[in-house]
């Protein structure tokens, strides 16, 4: 039952084959793959890496990789993002339904859920236009926001049904951090993302 004859004769894998790669996708744990390859690129960015999941209250740290060269930033495990000023923000607004990101987004622009960084807010229309970047993209970047100095590239992990899982975030200071997008950096990120989107099962649009 590993592989069969069509009508047409020709060979396609059978229902044992599809049984066993049905098995592995529900045994893959995004959260668990990421947590495993996370400390190799910290170690070969030289970066912080934050991994993010869509909680309660939007974006939520999950999990945060040091390196020798530590920021001094309000990124700390169980801390949210801020949908409208962040990367990682921005890639959950991309790449989540509307439905889930626009009540935290609309509070967030009418000022009912207050700045964390004490700044003030982005504009709509700018906002909007950065993540239909994202979208398109499968990226997003920020430099020197939401706080001076620091900037950031995020993308998305997706599973085997096309959903986004979590958001990949590179953080470090703006004069360090390769913001090029055919910088090293964000090559590096993209090609980790989309690693661990193929080994969830996730097969990008045509």
């Amino acid at each position: 039952n590993m592989v069969e004859q069509t009508e047409t004769g020709q060979y396609q894998l059978g229902p044992f084959a599809l049984w066993l790669g049905l098995t592995r996708l529900r045994n893959q744990n995004a959260y668990r793959e990421t947590l495993r390859r996370v400390p190799a690129l910290a170690e070969e960015l030289g970066l912080m890496v934050a991994i993010s999941v869509w909680g309660l209250h939007g974006p939520t740290i999950v999990y945060i990789e040091e390196t020798a060269a530590r920021i001094h930033s309000n990124v700390a495990v169980g801390g949210t993002f801020m949908v409208t000023m962040t990367a990682t923000g921005k890639i959950f607004a991309a790449f989540l339904p509307k439905s889930t990101t626009e009540p935290l987004v609309r509070a967030e622009l009418q000022g009912i859920e207050p700045s964390l960084y004490g700044i003030p807010m982005v504009d709509e229309a700018t906002f909007r236009k950065e993540v239909a970047s994202a979208c398109k993209k499968g990226y997003s970047i920020t430099r020197d926001a939401p706080i001076p100095g620091v900037s950031a590239i995020a993308a998305p992990v997706f599973d085997h049904t096309g959903i986004i899982q979590l958001s990949v975030t590179v953080i470090g200071p703006t004069n360090y951090i390769d913001l090029a997008e055919d910088g090293p950096c964000l090559k590096r990120l993209i090609e980790f993302t989309s690693d661990l989107s193929r080994d969830l099962g996730h097969i990008p649009p045509a």
